[in-house]
């Protein structure tokens, strides 16, 4: 598992012992940012079920300033932070170690551009994706990941589905909040 684009690229990652990660293959990561924009000029991502960090990391090699990544793993919180190290990027991620459920309400109101969730596949993103309006900025993109044979609503809160794409079993669903 490597970056894929812009100011890390080719930078490998770590990933958390166990089976308790899944982390976003090279290639979906690569066909998200095609349909995002390939580089950005700043911005604050949050990056919630974030196992390696990758999403958020990708996001910063690509441009944008700083990221927040949430998991409530300990070991994935330690991972995350070495591949934020390894990337140089280290001065520029926030790892929280709580469930994201806690640590949603406790990040700052309309604080990000940009959010990824990729929670367990058995538990959907439909739950966290309803409770993000509150620290989304306007106009912010939303990368929900999921089982392709289960998407999220078209609509959820103040995000309205952009896009939806399928890798193999997984799906990408890609919302802007209103």
């Amino acid at each position: 598992m490597r970056i894929v684009a812009g100011t890390a690229r080719g930078r490998r990652l770590a990933i958390p012992a166990g089976d308790a990660t899944r982390p976003t293959s090279d290639k979906v990561r690569g066909a998200i940012f095609n349909v995002l924009g390939q580089f950005f000029d700043g911005g604050r991502v949050l990056d919630l079920y974030s196992g390696t960090g990758a999403l958020a990391l990708e996001a910063l090699s690509r441009g944008c300033s700083d990221a927040t990544c949430v998991d409530s793993s300990r070991g994935a919180a330690e991972v995350i932070a070495r591949n934020a190290a390894t990337c140089g990027f280290a001065t520029r991620v926030t790892v929280v170690a709580r469930r994201v459920a806690d640590a949603l309400p406790a990040l700052p109101a309309a604080g990000f551009d940009l959010a990824f969730v990729d929670p367990p596949y058995a538990e959907g993103p439909g739950a966290t994706l309803a409770s993000l309006d509150r620290v989304l900025r306007s106009g912010a993109g939303v990368v929900a990941e999921h089982d392709r044979r289960s998407p999220p609503p078209d609509r959820v809160g103040g995000l309205v589905l952009q896009d939806r794409r399928a890798y193999g079993d997984t799906g990408i669903s890609i919302y802007r909040r209103e």
